[in-house]
């Protein structure tokens, strides 16, 4: 318990420091958001090593097509995931629930990053009619888009379907897909406190080449995150 409330103590004064010693970015381009993004996920493991001996590990990372565009697919367990992809892809844009824009400051800068919202209740015709934003994002060689195709933070026993609309955009935008399971569920529950002394791993997994029948990339995608997931938990 004291960890815990020193941990969130030192995070969240981090986090706030952060988001308003950056606001005189909001009136420049991106770069300065990106980088202060990037500093939030530098500071989340640093706090999770500092405070609750948390150690982190990203393996994987010769399996990022460099050389090629893509997105990322990513399982989503905690807040974790959010920050700390911030420091492997230089310029991270998330499509996300489109309560999180509303956040007083925070959505600015979510804005600004160019993340792309969606309306969890309306159903997908609805949502994925954000494809001109999605292009938008894609057509910037500089920008990595990030999806959590389960929608919202699970827990990391739950093997629930991925919703499909990262495999629509596949599909649509014929580039590769970079698959990324990452076991932080079992440190950073959704609703109870942190576990001590765990580590979270960051398995970069080998990515999918365009033109894969829909329904086969989407099932072979959800298996793989999953079957990793299984391994490093």
């Amino acid at each position: 318990m004291i960890r815990n409330i020193i941990f969130f103590l030192f995070f969240y004064l981090g986090i706030i420091s952060i988001s308003i010693l950056f606001i005189p970015t909001l009136l420049f381009p991106k770069k300065g958001v990106q980088f202060g993004g990037r500093l939030m996920g530098v500071w989340t493991g640093i706090c999770l090593k500092l405070f609750l001996g948390v150690n982190i590990t990203v393996k994987g990372l010769e399996n990022i097509p460099r050389e090629k565009k893509y997105f990322v697919v990513c399982s989503h367990q905690s807040m974790f995931e959010t920050f700390y992809l911030q420091t492997i892809f230089e310029s991270s844009v998330f499509i996300l629930k489109k309560e999180l824009m509303k956040i007083p400051l925070f959505g600015s800068y979510l804005k600004k990053m160019g993340c792309v919202s969606i309306d969890r209740d309306k159903i997908s015709k609805e949502n994925l009619g954000f494809t001109g934003l999605v292009e938008k994002v894609l057509n910037d060689k500089r920008n990595t888009l990030i999806i959590f195709p389960q929608g919202t933070r699970k827990d990391y026993k739950d093997r629930s379907k991925f919703k499909k609309g990262f495999a629509r955009i596949y599909n649509d935008f014929q580039i590769n897909c970079l698959p990324i399971a990452i076991n932080s569920g079992k440190t950073w529950p959704k609703s109870s406190l942190l576990k001590s002394k765990q580590n979270i791993t960051v398995s970069i997994l080998k990515s999918f080449e365009p033109g894969k029948d829909i329904e086969k990339f989407s099932m072979e995608v959800e298996n793989l995150i999953y079957k990793e997931l299984d391994l490093i938990n």
